[in-house]
């Protein structure tokens, strides 16, 4: 009655291996047994359907994101060292997750050039590697360092696969009120303050003759002396300056 199924499949079914019937299967599947290899990955779907629950917020649907799961599954399991003596989940786990990140990314709205999504996967291996090594967080340098790039490049290209943020995505919640991204972001440059001034200022300007209205262009957009414009206009530069004066009043004016 509560059975789930994705790409056909039962999930609810799904069969679970024990660490050391992984182990055999894994080194029978690395010694080409193809019927081991599927045995290994029909039980480890599990794995799979644990790392895609934290992606189904994304809009996207639920048997594409366990194909792709499926995907990296199938190269954690071709890739993986059974020499090291680690859990195969301790590395099959970020290789899915890096599967289905890769097709979030390469299938978002906000297109990336491929260069940039190569300097970025690069510099998040070398940040694994690096936090490996060292037991924390390493720096934007160390990062540009270790894979040989500008600072500047390793920050423009990880921020350019971050995963976009609704403006309407709650941050902070009490009492029944939520506050969103929105209400957290300041434009102190766009404000409808500065919309009412813009609009007036292109009235009052629109109220001009077609005279005043060159002459203020010349002097204030393109940054010519009177007496430049003067020459551009045909009249004397006192003419200008008297223009020039009348059409900056009547704007005060409309103001």
């Amino acid at each position: 009655m509560n059975k789930v199924e994705i790409c056909g499949v039962n999930t609810a079914r799904l069969p679970v291996l024990k660490p050391d019937e992984t182990d055999r299967l894994l080194a029978l599947a690395h010694g080409g047994d193809a019927a081991a290899r599927e045995e290994l990955i029909n039980g480890n779907l599990r794995l799979v359907l644990s790392v895609i629950q934290r992606f189904m917020n994304r809009g996207e649907y639920a048997d594409d994101l366990f194909q792709v799961g499926c995907i990296g599954l199938m190269k954690a399991i071709d890739n993986f060292d059974t020499s090291l003596g680690l859990r195969f989940s301790t590395y099959g786990v970020p290789m899915i997750i890096g599967e289905v990140r890769r097709y979030l990314r390469d299938n978002s709205a906000i297109r990336v050039t491929r260069s940039m999504r190569d300097t970025a996967y690069r510099a998040l291996q070398a940040r694994e590697k690096l936090r490996a090594e060292n037991q924390s967080e390493p720096t934007v340098e160390q990062v540009a360092a270790a894979i040989g790039v500008p600072r500047e490049e390793v920050v423009f290209a990880l921020d350019s696969i971050a995963d976009p943020v609704s403006l309407y995505e709650p941050v902070y919640s009490e009492s029944g009120e939520s506050i969103s991204v929105v209400d957290q972001v300041r434009d102190t440059k766009n404000t409808d303050e500065h919309w009412l001034e813009q609009i007036a200022l292109g009235d009052a300007i629109g109220s001009l003759g077609d005279r005043e209205r060159h002459i203020l262009a010349l002097r204030f957009y393109y940054g010519k002396t009177q007496t430049e414009v003067a020459g551009e206009v045909g009249i004397s530069q006192a003419q200008v300056s008297r223009l020039e004066k009348n059409a900056i009043k009547k704007i005060k004016k409309e103001l």
